[in-house]
C-alpha cells in the first residue's frame, strides 16, 4: 500500500533512510536500522513520492483508493479500495483516476 503525495508536501524529519536494490531510476527508501519500505521516489514522476501509510505512527485514518496487481495478491486479501485492476490501469483512465483520488482524499471518513 501507497500514498501519492505532493513532493512539497513530504519530508523525512528523524533518521536517514537508504535506498533499496538499483540505485538508478525508481529508487526504494527503506528504514537504514530494520530494513522496512518507507517509500518510493519513481523515475519520471519527481513531483510525487510514494509513501507507505503503514510506517506511520497514526494510520488508522488511511483507506485504499484503488489496488493493482490483484492478479498476483493472496487469495484471502481484501481492500476497501473503490477500483481494482487485476493488472496496471490503461493509461487513459490514469487521469480519472488522479481526479477522483484529489476529490475523494485518503481520509477515512467521519
Amino acid at each position: 500500500m501507497s500514498i501519492a503525495i505532493p513532493d512539497e508536501g513530504f519530508a523525512v524529519i528523524a533518521g536517514e533512510p537508504v535506498i533499496g536494490g538499483l540505485h538508478a531510476g525508481t529508487r526504494h527508501y527503506f528504514c537504514g536500522w530494520c530494513m522496512s519500505w518507507l517509500f518510493t521516489r519513481a523515475e519520471g514522476m519527481d513531483d510525487i513520492v510514494n509513501l507507505r501509510p503503514t510506517m506511520l505512527d497514526r494510520h488508522d485514518w488511511f483507506v485504499p483508493f484503488a489496488e493493482f496487481w490483484t492478479s498476483e495478491k493472496l487469495a484471502w486479501v481484501t481492500t476497501a479500495a473503490v477500483h481494482s485492476f487485476e493488472t496496471a490501469p490503461p493509461m487513459e483512465d490514469i487521469p480519472a483516476l488522479i481526479e477522483q483520488y484529489a476529490a475523494r482524499g485518503v481520509c477515512r471518513p467521519g
